[in-house]
């Protein structure tokens, strides 16, 4: 029997080129999603652990948990505790370290970096180690910066150029006096890195006198561990902790590795939707080939050959395949993981330089995926072919389903469906993340339902589309008879192409009616023409505020300053406000009261409200970062959204309590509202600052936005390789369905259907097949995108449903395409056919 399977494989090698394709795409994707994963995230790690040579021990505050009425805060590295660290036993050296944002500008004004990326720190002394210069001298004064040489390489800076950079709104231009290497991870991830001296540093950063870190270098013999240890002895351990330089790189590694996998799980979600999907193509492929060899395998049983015998030798040919599939989805994945990283840094995401590393685990996981998938697809049809009588199956090609069994598949089907709608309609009814599990669970079964089903659907959709057919003539006629003539062959192939498409119409459907929901909150929320805020989502500083307020065609500006305070024993967020004008500057619901801030009066959303059991009239006291008390009263209770919500106060009121303030975002009033000049007038005022963004509503929105776009761009990228393995099942299919029905096809040459009308038959055909799988994945992914949106609507009120028509008839056009497409070879195949030479086939 293995020869025998052996012989099988060999003989149908162009039938099972499509499967081993389909499967080797999936089994690529899964191996290309850990090599790349793998591969970047041990380059993170090593660089990270290169940012440590340095440093023995660690030295940081502690920081003050929050408690009664005491606002939890992290207390000052002062001079002292750098002096008794200098001093303890065992250590060689001790340099205080500060950090802080500072975003660097090109020549041309734009943001190096990114934003996020883009940091600052101090050059320690005349000579520091961590940071050897490649030219020039270390940065002297408020003057003078130093860069690191990727970012002076990328936007063509060297010693003595005039940069322009920002630490937290107002613009400096100091001389770059020296370029230097680091083996700092954030700027081998394509970050920036910028250094001022000591002194410098703690002012642009508001750590005046004091550190954020304190490194200790170790005397030579003296362990880390040791020198921890002498650190804790010399040091006030109520205010500060101690942690060698290993578990710094070993904490670090685990935090990249632990952000990796979250790439890696949404990536191989994809990678197995690719193999569900390529799943019914193998299984469709087995029963077409068992089918054609059932005259074959009848023989074999009555010659001897057991049950057993007949589906291990179907199992044997499906281990074949899925080791050729494994072995060269394995290779693929290679060159895909390496496309990918390249792909990163020609997108600008910069990833540290390493080697390609392809680890066991990749290995056996590509194998197990191609030679399982396949195995488990094959399992059923062999098993199905081992049960027909050998009479039975030689006396008839085909063996028709029972119709015992067809209504055992469409009653389990039915319950299948029935108990995913019910799931998923109960999920709509739960509070936010609380649904999300349920209704996962709801769509699986619905999915699965529709699939055990869509034999019983083909019939009356396919049918709808006679009238379309006949103006096509005998071919369309014969292609619609075709279509229906196998249901459950037609329906693994559209299920294909359903799958797909019910994922990419779900997220559409979503991402269209976020969109609406963010114009629709930020028009309600923000009546302030512009709201002006920190590329990277930092606070600003409150010079900020002062430069606009005092610009040309400025009516009036407010902060939205943040602080931390204590209320009843828990800690919440406030934020300090315009009182005079934040009226004037926003758009919110009032449900209680009167919206007046100003002095002791506050305004408060309502699920702030409703979880201290406040209303208009009610009173309460705050404590602040300083320690002291503020009686406050609640003037109004608004409806709060995504935009703005929380306790607002006068920001007269608040800052006495805080020892920098800061503002996350300013709202600004301008005269004629909001134009392109005034947006220009407002960023000339700030120094045309690259880090600084100036976003009316409608850049407001669209920068929420932009975030579901790409994550959308992604999946749509990522879910073509379903769809493209959806198109070779349906090559696939018409391939076998055409080498099945040969004699037919030549019989209905000899009676005069010309090659023309035969390849119009076989593209109807797939027309059909593809549309009909079109359908029934666009009708499931509007259900979902409803049923998740209703799930988000319990957090944004301004939520509702959005059907992009126009996107759903292009993608039903695209489901048209694939079919014309995937017709292309099998039509041709069919056209070509020998008449006499096919009506003498069996």
């Amino acid at each position: 029997m293995f020869r025998t399977a052996l012989r099988n494989v060999l003989a149908h090698k162009a039938r099972l080129a499509m499967t081993v394709l389909a499967v080797m795409l999936g089994v690529a994707f899964v191996s290309g999603t850990l090599v790349f994963t793998n591969t970047i995230s041990e380059a993170y790690q090593n660089s990270s652990a290169k940012g440590f040579d340095q440093v023995d021990v660690a030295v940081t505050a502690r920081h003050q948990d929050s408690a009664g009425d005491k606002v939890g805060t992290t207390p000052d590295l002062t001079q002292a505790i750098l002096d008794t660290s200098a001093k303890a036993d065992g250590a060689a050296s001790a340099i205080g370290v500060v950090d802080g944002f500072t975003a660097i500008a090109d020549k041309n004004g734009k943001l190096i970096g990114g934003g996020f990326r883009s940091e600052g720190g101090n050059y320690w002394g005349g000579k520091d180690p961590r940071y050897p210069l490649t030219s020039g001298s270390a940065p002297r004064g408020a003057n003078q910066v130093a860069i690191d040489a990727d970012t002076a390489r990328r936007a063509g800076y060297k010693v003595g150029d005039t940069v322009r950079i920002s630490v937290d709104g107002p613009v400096l231009t100091p001389t770059i006096s020296a370029i230097f290497t680091t083996d700092d991870g954030n700027v081998a991830a394509g970050g920036s890195l910028a250094l001022f001296d000591t002194a410098t540093a703690q002012k642009l950063f508001g750590k005046a006198g004091t550190y954020d870190e304190i490194d200790v270098q170790a005397k030579a013999g003296t362990s880390q561990a040791a020198l921890k240890s002498a650190l804790d002895t010399a040091l006030p351990q109520k205010t500060v902790e101690t942690t060698t330089g290993k578990k710094l790189a070993d904490d670090q590694a685990e935090q990249i590795a632990s952000g990796m996998s979250g790439l890696k799980q949404g990536l191989l979600v994809f990678a197995g939707i690719a193999l569900f999907v390529g799943t019914f193509i193998i299984a469709n492929t087995f029963t077409m080939l068992v089918a054609q060899r059932t005259k074959e395998l009848a023989l074999l049983r009555a010659v001897g050959a057991s049950r057993r015998q007949v589906t291990r030798s179907v199992l044997i040919e499906a281990f074949v395949v899925g080791t050729v599939a494994g072995v060269t989805g394995l290779v693929a994945g290679i060159g895909i993981g390496a496309g990918l990283r390249a792909l990163m840094n020609g997108l600008g995401a910069t990833v540290p330089d390493g080697p390609l590393v392809i680890s066991p685990g990749t290995v056996v996981a590509a194998l197990a995926v191609g030679v399982l998938i396949t195995m488990l697809a094959a399992w059923l049809p062999g098993r199905r072919a081992a049960k027909i009588p050998p009479v039975a199956a030689m006396s008839s090609l085909h063996a028709k389903a029972t119709t015992k069994s067809l209504v055992l598949r469409n009653t389990i089907g039915a319950l299948f469906s029935a108990a995913g709608v019910a799931v998923v309609l109960a999920a709509t009814t739960m509070d936010g993340s609380d649904g999300q599990a349920p209704m996962g669970l709801g769509a699986v079964l619905l999915i699965i339902g529709v699939f055990i089903l869509t034999p019983l659907l083909s019939r009356p959709l396919i049918a709808a589309a006679s009238p379309l057919l006949r103006g096509f003539g005998v071919a369309g006629k014969l292609a619609r008879q075709n279509s229906v003539r196998n249901p459950r062959r037609t329906a693994a192939t559209a299920s294909a192409l359903m799958i797909g498409l019910t994922l990419i119409t779900g997220m559409t459907v979503m991402a269209g009616s976020l969109q609406q929901a963010i114009d629709k909150m930020a028009a309600s929320a923000i009546s302030a023409d512009y709201m002006v805020s920190m590329a990277n989502g930092n606070a600003l500083s409150a010079d900020v505020d002062k430069k606009l307020a005092a610009a040309d065609g400025v009516t009036a500006t407010s902060p939205l300053r943040n602080a931390a305070s204590r209320i009843d024993g828990k800690t919440e967020f406030v934020t300090g406000v315009n009182g005079s004008v934040i009226g004037e500057m926003t758009d919110l619901a009032v449900k209680d009261g009167r919206f007046e801030v100003g002095g002791t009066n506050v305004v408060v959303d309502d699920d702030t409200a409703t979880s201290h059991h406040w209303s208009a009239g009610s009173h309460f006291t705050a404590y602040f970062e300083d320690g002291k008390a503020q009686p406050l009263t609640v003037a109004a209770v608004y409806e709060g959204n995504a935009l703005i919500r929380g306790i607002m106060l006068d920001d007269a009121t608040l800052s006495p309590h805080q020892k920098k303030p800061a503002d996350m975002q300013v709202l600004v009033k301008t005269a004629h509202g909001a134009s392109s000049a005034a947006k220009d007038g407002l960023e000339k005022a700030l120094g045309s600052n690259p880090a600084i963004k100036v976003q009316d509503k409608k850049d407001l929105s669209n920068s929420i936005a932009q975030v579901f776009t790409l994550i959308l761009n992604m999946v749509y990228g990522l879910l073509a390789m379903a769809v493209i393995v959806a198109v070779l099942g349906v090559i696939n299919t018409l391939a076998m369905s055409v080498f099945e029905r040969s004699q037919e096809i030549g019989m209905l040459r000899a009676i005069g259907l010309d090659r023309k009308a035969v390849k119009r038959m076989v593209r109807l055909e797939s027309l059909v097949i593809s549309l009909f799988g079109g359908v029934l994945g666009i009708g499931l992914g509007v259900f979902f995108g409803w049923a998740a949106g209703q799930l988000l609507g319990t957090k944004m009120s301004t939520y509702e449903l959005v059907v992009p028509w126009a996107r759903m008839g292009l993608f039903l056009l695209l489901a048209a395409v694939v079919g014309v497409l995937a017709a292309l070879w099998p039509a041709r195949r069919a056209a070509r056919l020998n008449m006499l030479a096919a009506i003498k086939s069996e």
